[in-house]
Protein backbone atom coordinates (compact mmCIF):
# COMPACT_ATOMS: atom_id res chain seq x y z
CA UNK A 1 0.00 0.00 0.00
CA UNK A 2 1.29 3.06 -0.91
CA UNK A 3 1.81 6.16 1.41
CA UNK A 4 -0.89 8.33 0.21
CA UNK A 5 -3.54 4.72 0.79
CA UNK A 6 -2.51 4.74 4.20
CA UNK A 7 -2.88 8.27 4.85
CA UNK A 8 -6.52 7.80 3.47
CA UNK A 9 -7.16 4.85 5.60
CA UNK A 10 -6.10 6.76 8.88
CA UNK A 11 -7.80 10.11 8.02
CA UNK A 12 -10.51 8.00 7.74
CA UNK A 13 -10.70 6.34 10.71
CA UNK A 14 -9.79 9.67 12.38
CA UNK A 15 -12.77 10.70 10.84
CA UNK A 16 -15.26 8.62 12.52
CA UNK A 17 -13.42 8.54 15.81
CA UNK A 18 -14.02 12.10 15.68
CA UNK A 19 -17.97 11.27 15.18
CA UNK A 20 -18.02 9.01 18.24
CA UNK A 21 -17.61 5.83 16.65
CA UNK A 22 -15.28 3.73 18.86
CA UNK A 23 -12.44 2.42 16.55
CA UNK A 24 -9.47 1.04 18.10
CA UNK A 25 -5.65 0.28 16.91
CA UNK A 26 -6.21 -3.47 16.01
CA UNK A 27 -9.53 -2.51 13.89
CA UNK A 28 -7.31 0.18 11.89
CA UNK A 29 -4.63 -2.33 11.34
CA UNK A 30 -7.51 -4.56 9.73
CA UNK A 31 -8.90 -2.24 7.76
CA UNK A 32 -5.04 -1.06 5.80
CA UNK A 33 -5.21 -4.62 5.56
CA UNK A 34 -8.12 -5.26 3.87
CA UNK A 35 -7.54 -2.26 1.96
CA UNK A 36 -4.47 -3.59 0.75
CA UNK A 37 -5.68 -7.03 -0.11
CA UNK A 38 -8.65 -5.57 -1.88
CA UNK A 39 -6.85 -2.94 -3.64
CA UNK A 40 -8.44 0.83 -5.07
CA UNK A 41 -9.64 -0.23 -8.47
CA UNK A 42 -13.31 -1.37 -7.21
CA UNK A 43 -14.50 1.36 -4.92
CA UNK A 44 -17.49 -0.99 -4.08
CA UNK A 45 -15.40 -3.64 -2.99
CA UNK A 46 -13.33 -1.41 -1.06
CA UNK A 47 -16.09 0.23 0.91
CA UNK A 48 -17.70 -3.00 1.73
CA UNK A 49 -13.95 -4.48 3.40
CA UNK A 50 -13.45 -0.86 5.38
CA UNK A 51 -16.90 -1.08 6.98
CA UNK A 52 -17.10 -4.87 8.03
CA UNK A 53 -13.55 -4.07 9.30
CA UNK A 54 -14.61 -0.66 11.22
CA UNK A 55 -18.56 -1.33 12.28
CA UNK A 56 -19.68 -2.52 14.68
CA UNK A 57 -23.34 -1.65 14.14
CA UNK A 58 -25.84 -1.01 11.13
CA UNK A 59 -26.54 2.51 12.25
CA UNK A 60 -22.65 3.75 12.13
CA UNK A 61 -23.41 3.06 7.92
CA UNK A 62 -24.86 6.15 6.58
CA UNK A 63 -21.38 8.19 9.03
CA UNK A 64 -19.17 6.13 7.24
CA UNK A 65 -20.63 5.65 3.67
CA UNK A 66 -20.51 10.12 3.82
CA UNK A 67 -17.19 9.99 4.98
CA UNK A 68 -15.90 7.51 2.90
CA UNK A 69 -16.83 8.88 -0.25
CA UNK A 70 -14.60 11.80 0.91
CA UNK A 71 -11.60 10.03 1.75
CA UNK A 72 -11.94 7.72 -1.30
CA UNK A 73 -13.96 9.79 -3.82
CA UNK A 74 -15.33 7.99 -7.09
CA UNK A 75 -13.64 11.53 -9.43
CA UNK A 76 -11.61 13.76 -8.95
CA UNK A 77 -12.39 17.61 -10.54
CA UNK A 78 -15.27 18.78 -12.04
CA UNK A 79 -16.31 17.37 -15.45
CA UNK A 80 -15.04 19.07 -18.73
CA UNK A 81 -18.17 20.12 -21.17
CA UNK A 82 -19.93 23.13 -19.00
CA UNK A 83 -23.71 23.13 -18.08
CA UNK A 84 -26.33 21.66 -19.66
CA UNK A 85 -30.17 21.61 -20.76
CA UNK A 86 -32.23 21.71 -17.56
CA UNK A 87 -35.18 19.95 -19.61
CA UNK A 88 -32.59 17.65 -21.36
CA UNK A 89 -31.56 16.75 -18.13
CA UNK A 90 -34.44 16.04 -16.36
CA UNK A 91 -35.70 13.73 -19.39
CA UNK A 92 -32.61 11.73 -19.15
CA UNK A 93 -33.35 11.86 -15.41
CA UNK A 94 -36.86 9.96 -15.86
CA UNK A 95 -35.49 7.29 -17.76
CA UNK A 96 -33.01 6.88 -15.76
CA UNK A 97 -35.19 6.38 -12.70
CA UNK A 98 -37.90 4.26 -14.48
CA UNK A 99 -34.85 1.69 -15.45
CA UNK A 100 -33.70 2.24 -11.96
CA UNK A 101 -29.99 2.51 -13.73
CA UNK A 102 -27.48 3.29 -10.81
CA UNK A 103 -24.67 3.87 -13.02
CA UNK A 104 -27.30 6.60 -14.74
CA UNK A 105 -28.18 8.15 -11.89
CA UNK A 106 -24.71 8.68 -10.69
CA UNK A 107 -23.43 10.22 -13.80
CA UNK A 108 -26.67 12.71 -13.51
CA UNK A 109 -25.56 12.99 -10.31
CA UNK A 110 -22.57 15.02 -11.19
CA UNK A 111 -23.95 16.83 -13.94
CA UNK A 112 -26.81 18.37 -11.80
CA UNK A 113 -23.87 19.80 -9.15
CA UNK A 114 -21.95 21.46 -12.36
CA UNK A 115 -25.11 22.56 -13.94
CA UNK A 116 -26.91 23.84 -11.67
CA UNK A 117 -25.55 23.59 -8.35
CA UNK A 118 -22.35 26.38 -8.82
CA UNK A 119 -22.64 29.33 -7.22
CA UNK A 120 -20.33 32.10 -6.98
CA UNK A 121 -18.09 33.75 -8.85
CA UNK A 122 -14.73 34.83 -7.32
CA UNK A 123 -12.28 32.16 -5.97
CA UNK A 124 -12.84 32.58 -2.42
CA UNK A 125 -17.03 32.64 -2.51
CA UNK A 126 -17.73 30.22 -5.00
CA UNK A 127 -18.79 26.71 -3.96
CA UNK A 128 -21.35 23.87 -4.93
CA UNK A 129 -24.76 23.59 -3.38
CA UNK A 130 -26.64 20.55 -3.28
CA UNK A 131 -29.41 22.31 -2.30
CA UNK A 132 -29.74 24.79 -5.04
CA UNK A 133 -29.16 22.12 -7.54
CA UNK A 134 -32.32 19.96 -6.43
CA UNK A 135 -34.24 22.87 -6.21
CA UNK A 136 -33.53 23.71 -9.99
CA UNK A 137 -33.61 20.34 -10.99
CA UNK A 138 -36.83 19.10 -8.96
CA UNK A 139 -37.02 15.37 -9.22
CA UNK A 140 -39.70 14.71 -7.24
CA UNK A 141 -42.05 16.62 -9.66
CA UNK A 142 -41.18 13.09 -11.67
CA UNK A 143 -42.63 10.78 -9.75
CA UNK A 144 -45.79 10.61 -11.45
CA UNK A 145 -44.36 10.60 -15.23
CA UNK A 146 -41.42 7.70 -14.19
CA UNK A 147 -44.57 5.74 -12.13
CA UNK A 148 -46.81 5.68 -15.54
CA UNK A 149 -43.41 5.57 -17.98
CA UNK A 150 -42.90 1.90 -15.90
CA UNK A 151 -46.36 0.92 -16.07
CA UNK A 152 -46.66 1.51 -20.17
CA UNK A 153 -43.25 -1.05 -20.09
CA UNK A 154 -45.26 -3.82 -18.22
CA UNK A 155 -42.73 -3.24 -15.54
CA UNK A 156 -43.11 -3.71 -11.98
CA UNK A 157 -44.78 -6.69 -11.60
CA UNK A 158 -46.55 -7.14 -8.50
CA UNK A 159 -46.66 -3.80 -7.42
CA UNK A 160 -49.66 -1.42 -6.51
CA UNK A 161 -49.62 1.75 -7.68
CA UNK A 162 -48.97 2.53 -3.57
CA UNK A 163 -45.80 0.32 -3.71
CA UNK A 164 -44.50 1.24 -7.00
CA UNK A 165 -44.77 4.82 -5.95
CA UNK A 166 -43.02 3.51 -2.89
CA UNK A 167 -40.28 2.39 -5.05
CA UNK A 168 -39.73 5.59 -7.17
CA UNK A 169 -39.71 7.96 -4.13
CA UNK A 170 -36.76 5.50 -2.88
CA UNK A 171 -34.97 5.94 -6.07
CA UNK A 172 -35.29 9.73 -5.93
CA UNK A 173 -34.11 9.67 -2.72
CA UNK A 174 -30.87 8.04 -3.65
CA UNK A 175 -30.29 10.43 -6.64
CA UNK A 176 -30.57 12.84 -4.30
CA UNK A 177 -27.99 11.54 -1.80
CA UNK A 178 -25.95 11.13 -4.93
CA UNK A 179 -26.34 15.21 -5.55
CA UNK A 180 -25.38 15.83 -2.03
CA UNK A 181 -22.41 13.40 -1.85
CA UNK A 182 -21.07 14.86 -5.27
CA UNK A 183 -20.95 18.60 -3.97
CA UNK A 184 -20.03 17.48 -0.88
CA UNK A 185 -16.74 15.93 -2.78
CA UNK A 186 -15.91 19.10 -4.88
CA UNK A 187 -16.33 20.83 -1.46
CA UNK A 188 -13.89 19.04 -0.15
CA UNK A 189 -11.58 19.60 -2.58
CA UNK A 190 -11.57 23.18 -2.49
CA UNK A 191 -11.46 23.33 1.52
CA UNK A 192 -10.28 20.41 2.64
CA UNK A 193 -11.81 17.01 3.57
CA UNK A 194 -10.57 16.62 6.69
CA UNK A 195 -12.83 19.84 7.32
CA UNK A 196 -15.62 18.62 5.48
CA UNK A 197 -15.20 15.32 7.44
CA UNK A 198 -15.54 17.36 10.43
CA UNK A 199 -18.19 19.62 9.95
CA UNK A 200 -21.05 18.84 6.94
CA UNK A 201 -21.56 14.63 8.01
CA UNK A 202 -24.74 14.20 9.74
CA UNK A 203 -23.65 12.23 13.47
CA UNK A 204 -24.89 8.88 14.28
CA UNK A 205 -28.50 9.07 15.76
CA UNK A 206 -27.42 8.08 19.27
CA UNK A 207 -25.65 11.63 18.72
CA UNK A 208 -28.46 13.77 17.17
CA UNK A 209 -29.70 16.31 19.59
CA UNK A 210 -33.28 16.02 20.40
CA UNK A 211 -34.28 19.97 19.68
CA UNK A 212 -32.27 19.94 16.00
CA UNK A 213 -33.90 16.29 14.92
CA UNK A 214 -36.12 16.22 11.84
CA UNK A 215 -39.43 13.32 11.76
CA UNK A 216 -36.56 11.23 9.72
CA UNK A 217 -34.33 11.51 12.41
CA UNK A 218 -36.44 10.88 15.20
CA UNK A 219 -38.24 8.22 13.76
CA UNK A 220 -34.39 6.56 13.63
CA UNK A 221 -34.16 7.02 17.13
CA UNK A 222 -37.51 5.43 17.63
CA UNK A 223 -36.52 2.08 16.09
CA UNK A 224 -33.28 2.23 18.86
CA UNK A 225 -35.62 2.23 21.86
CA UNK A 226 -35.74 -1.28 22.35
CA UNK A 227 -31.80 -2.13 21.70
CA UNK A 228 -30.75 0.47 23.90
CA UNK A 229 -33.69 -0.42 26.45
CA UNK A 230 -32.60 -4.25 26.30
CA UNK A 231 -28.71 -2.57 27.45
CA UNK A 232 -29.90 -1.12 30.18
CA UNK A 233 -31.74 -3.70 31.62
CA UNK A 234 -28.78 -5.71 31.19
CA UNK A 235 -26.65 -2.87 33.27
CA UNK A 236 -29.62 -2.59 35.66
CA UNK A 237 -29.78 -5.75 36.26
CA UNK A 238 -26.03 -6.64 36.83
CA UNK A 239 -25.72 -3.61 39.26
CA UNK A 240 -28.71 -4.91 41.69
CA UNK A 241 -26.51 -8.43 41.71
CA UNK A 242 -23.39 -6.37 42.41
CA UNK A 243 -25.49 -4.84 45.03
CA UNK A 244 -27.05 -7.63 46.01
CA UNK A 245 -23.59 -9.01 47.58
CA UNK A 246 -24.02 -6.66 50.34
CA UNK A 247 -20.80 -5.23 51.91
CA UNK A 248 -18.64 -6.50 54.85
CA UNK A 249 -19.62 -6.72 58.36
CA UNK A 250 -16.34 -6.19 60.11
CA UNK A 251 -17.85 -7.29 63.82
CA UNK A 252 -19.03 -10.78 62.42
CA UNK A 253 -15.55 -11.13 60.35
CA UNK A 254 -13.49 -10.54 63.23
CA UNK A 255 -15.22 -12.49 65.45
CA UNK A 256 -15.28 -15.61 62.79
CA UNK A 257 -11.79 -15.24 62.40
CA UNK A 258 -10.77 -16.01 65.95
CA UNK A 259 -10.72 -20.11 65.26
CA UNK A 260 -8.45 -18.86 62.55
CA UNK A 261 -5.80 -17.25 65.01
CA UNK A 262 -7.37 -13.63 64.10
CA UNK A 263 -6.63 -13.89 60.29
CA UNK A 264 -10.22 -12.66 58.64
CA UNK A 265 -10.64 -16.31 56.09
CA UNK A 266 -14.26 -16.17 55.63
CA UNK A 267 -15.47 -12.41 55.60
CA UNK A 268 -18.71 -12.08 56.14
CA UNK A 269 -21.28 -10.22 54.20
CA UNK A 270 -23.90 -7.85 55.16
CA UNK A 271 -26.66 -8.89 52.93
CA UNK A 272 -29.14 -6.20 51.55
CA UNK A 273 -31.89 -6.94 49.74
CA UNK A 274 -32.28 -4.64 46.37
CA UNK A 275 -35.37 -2.61 46.43
CA UNK A 276 -36.65 -1.99 42.11
CA UNK A 277 -37.18 1.57 42.32
CA UNK A 278 -40.56 3.66 42.05
CA UNK A 279 -40.39 5.75 39.15
CA UNK A 280 -41.98 9.14 37.94
CA UNK A 281 -41.70 11.21 35.13
CA UNK A 282 -42.79 14.98 34.83
CA UNK A 283 -42.48 15.60 31.40
CA UNK A 284 -43.04 19.22 29.29
CA UNK A 285 -44.33 18.01 25.40
CA UNK A 286 -44.21 21.35 24.38
CA UNK A 287 -42.75 22.73 21.41
CA UNK A 288 -39.34 21.13 20.51
CA UNK A 289 -38.62 19.44 23.74
CA UNK A 290 -41.79 17.27 22.55
CA UNK A 291 -39.17 14.84 20.47
CA UNK A 292 -37.05 14.55 23.77
CA UNK A 293 -39.90 13.57 26.26
CA UNK A 294 -41.57 11.14 23.39
CA UNK A 295 -38.22 9.29 23.57
CA UNK A 296 -37.50 9.45 27.05
CA UNK A 297 -41.42 7.93 27.59
CA UNK A 298 -41.15 5.69 25.02
CA UNK A 299 -37.66 3.98 26.61
CA UNK A 300 -38.95 4.35 30.56
CA UNK A 301 -41.74 2.13 28.71
CA UNK A 302 -39.30 -0.39 27.53
CA UNK A 303 -38.19 -0.88 30.67
CA UNK A 304 -40.93 -1.08 32.47
CA UNK A 305 -40.00 -4.35 34.46
CA UNK A 306 -37.23 -2.82 35.66
CA UNK A 307 -39.12 -0.60 38.46
CA UNK A 308 -41.65 -1.23 41.11
CA UNK A 309 -43.99 1.25 39.75
CA UNK A 310 -43.98 3.56 36.50
CA UNK A 311 -46.18 6.61 36.84
CA UNK A 312 -45.80 9.02 33.64
CA UNK A 313 -47.26 12.95 33.94
CA UNK A 314 -47.13 15.27 30.85
CA UNK A 315 -47.71 19.23 30.87
CA UNK A 316 -47.50 22.35 29.27
CA UNK A 317 -48.81 24.49 31.48
CA UNK A 318 -50.76 22.30 33.32
CA UNK A 319 -50.39 18.57 34.17
CA UNK A 320 -52.13 15.78 34.01
CA UNK A 321 -51.21 11.67 34.01
CA UNK A 322 -51.00 9.83 30.93
CA UNK A 323 -49.73 6.41 32.22
CA UNK A 324 -52.75 4.70 31.17
CA UNK A 325 -51.88 6.46 27.52
CA UNK A 326 -48.68 4.85 27.34
CA UNK A 327 -49.56 1.30 28.48
CA UNK A 328 -46.72 -1.08 28.21
CA UNK A 329 -46.56 -2.10 24.85
CA UNK A 330 -49.69 -0.52 23.84
CA UNK A 331 -48.42 2.76 22.62
CA UNK A 332 -47.96 3.64 19.03
CA UNK A 333 -44.18 4.91 19.00
CA UNK A 334 -44.69 7.34 16.14
CA UNK A 335 -47.57 8.63 17.13
CA UNK A 336 -47.59 8.96 21.38
CA UNK A 337 -47.33 12.51 21.06
CA UNK A 338 -50.10 13.19 19.21
CA UNK A 339 -52.11 11.26 21.24
CA UNK A 340 -50.65 12.28 24.77
CA UNK A 341 -51.45 15.99 23.47
CA UNK A 342 -54.91 15.24 21.79
CA UNK A 343 -56.63 13.33 25.30
CA UNK A 344 -54.43 14.71 28.03
CA UNK A 345 -55.73 18.07 29.75
CA UNK A 346 -52.36 19.80 29.38
CA UNK A 347 -53.23 24.02 28.52
CA UNK A 348 -55.11 26.50 29.89
CA UNK A 349 -55.72 29.80 28.96
CA UNK A 350 -52.94 29.66 26.84
CA UNK A 351 -50.47 27.24 24.80
CA UNK A 352 -47.01 28.26 26.45
CA UNK A 353 -45.12 26.10 28.72
CA UNK A 354 -45.30 26.93 32.20
CA UNK A 355 -43.06 25.61 34.58
CA UNK A 356 -44.24 26.78 37.83
CA UNK A 357 -48.17 26.61 37.01
CA UNK A 358 -47.51 22.87 36.16
CA UNK A 359 -44.86 22.09 39.17
CA UNK A 360 -47.79 23.60 41.64
CA UNK A 361 -50.76 21.54 40.23
CA UNK A 362 -48.32 18.45 40.49
CA UNK A 363 -47.87 19.34 44.42
CA UNK A 364 -51.23 19.79 44.52
CA UNK A 365 -53.38 17.05 42.40
CA UNK A 366 -50.67 14.12 42.57
CA UNK A 367 -48.39 15.23 45.56
CA UNK A 368 -49.18 11.37 47.46
CA UNK A 369 -47.65 9.87 44.02
CA UNK A 370 -44.18 10.67 45.27
CA UNK A 371 -42.73 8.64 48.37
CA UNK A 372 -39.68 7.59 49.84
CA UNK A 373 -38.78 5.75 47.46
CA UNK A 374 -39.58 7.58 44.54
CA UNK A 375 -37.35 8.56 41.80
CA UNK A 376 -38.24 11.76 39.88
CA UNK A 377 -37.29 12.85 36.53
CA UNK A 378 -38.31 16.08 35.58
CA UNK A 379 -37.58 16.34 31.55
CA UNK A 380 -37.34 19.77 30.12
CA UNK A 381 -35.75 22.84 29.11
CA UNK A 382 -37.19 25.21 32.28
CA UNK A 383 -37.80 27.59 29.56
CA UNK A 384 -40.74 29.59 31.22
CA UNK A 385 -41.46 32.14 29.03
CA UNK A 386 -41.56 34.99 31.91
CA UNK A 387 -43.85 33.19 34.53
CA UNK A 388 -43.46 32.64 37.90
CA UNK A 389 -40.90 29.42 37.91
CA UNK A 390 -42.42 28.27 41.65
CA UNK A 391 -39.57 27.33 43.04
CA UNK A 392 -41.29 26.08 46.49
CA UNK A 393 -43.14 23.79 44.58
CA UNK A 394 -40.31 21.26 42.94
CA UNK A 395 -38.33 21.77 46.82
CA UNK A 396 -41.49 20.10 47.71
CA UNK A 397 -40.85 17.63 45.53
CA UNK A 398 -37.30 16.87 46.50
CA UNK A 399 -38.14 17.16 49.95
CA UNK A 400 -40.99 13.48 49.20
CA UNK A 401 -38.67 11.69 47.07
CA UNK A 402 -35.74 9.27 47.36
CA UNK A 403 -34.31 10.86 44.56
CA UNK A 404 -35.24 13.71 41.67
CA UNK A 405 -32.77 14.17 38.85
CA UNK A 406 -33.79 16.82 36.06
CA UNK A 407 -32.75 16.06 32.42
CA UNK A 408 -32.46 19.13 30.03
CA UNK A 409 -32.21 18.81 26.62
CA UNK A 410 -30.53 22.45 26.19
CA UNK A 411 -26.83 22.77 25.99
CA UNK A 412 -25.10 24.05 29.47
CA UNK A 413 -24.26 27.14 27.80
CA UNK A 414 -28.13 28.23 26.84
CA UNK A 415 -28.74 27.86 30.79
CA UNK A 416 -29.88 30.62 31.89
CA UNK A 417 -30.19 33.06 29.04
CA UNK A 418 -33.44 34.74 27.88
CA UNK A 419 -36.67 32.80 29.67
CA UNK A 420 -34.57 30.13 31.21
CA UNK A 421 -35.10 29.32 34.81
CA UNK A 422 -32.52 26.58 34.72
CA UNK A 423 -29.94 27.72 37.35
CA UNK A 424 -32.36 28.20 39.94
CA UNK A 425 -34.07 25.35 39.25
CA UNK A 426 -30.20 23.72 39.47
CA UNK A 427 -29.95 25.51 42.55
CA UNK A 428 -32.47 23.12 44.20
CA UNK A 429 -32.44 19.87 42.44
CA UNK A 430 -29.33 18.01 40.15
CA UNK A 431 -29.72 19.33 36.55
CA UNK A 432 -28.02 17.05 33.78
CA UNK A 433 -27.61 18.04 30.02
CA UNK A 434 -29.03 15.14 28.03
CA UNK A 435 -28.81 16.52 24.52
CA UNK A 436 -28.91 13.12 22.94
CA UNK A 437 -29.58 9.48 23.30
CA UNK A 438 -26.37 8.32 23.92
CA UNK A 439 -26.20 10.85 27.39
CA UNK A 440 -29.90 9.66 28.10
CA UNK A 441 -28.44 6.36 28.49
CA UNK A 442 -25.73 6.96 29.91
CA UNK A 443 -27.68 9.05 32.45
CA UNK A 444 -30.42 6.48 32.89
CA UNK A 445 -27.75 3.64 33.58
CA UNK A 446 -25.93 5.99 35.95
CA UNK A 447 -28.86 7.67 38.17
CA UNK A 448 -31.35 5.16 38.62
CA UNK A 449 -30.87 3.42 42.23
CA UNK A 450 -31.00 -0.45 42.34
Amino acid sequence: MSAEAADRVVGLVAALRAHGLRIGTGETVDAAEAAAVLGFADRAVLREGLAAALLHSPDQRRVFDTVFDLYFPYGVGAPQGGPGDRDDLRERLAAALADDDATALARLAVEAVDGFGGYGSSPGADGWSSYQALERLRPQTLLARVRDDVRSRGGGPGFTDRLLEDEIRRRIEVFRTLVAGEARRRVAERRGRDEIARRAVAPTVDRVDFLYAGKDRLAELRRTVQPLARKLATRMAARRRRASRGTIDLRRTLRGSLSTGGVPMRPVLRRRRPVRPELVLLCDVSGSVSGFSDFTMLLVQALHDQFTKVRVFAFVNRIDEVTGLLGHGAADPAGLGARIRAEAGLTGHHGSSDYGAALGEFTARYGDAVGPRSTVFVLGDARTNMSDPNPAALRRIAGQARHLHWLNPEPRTLWGTGDSAAPEYAGLVAMHECRNAGQLGALIGRLLPV
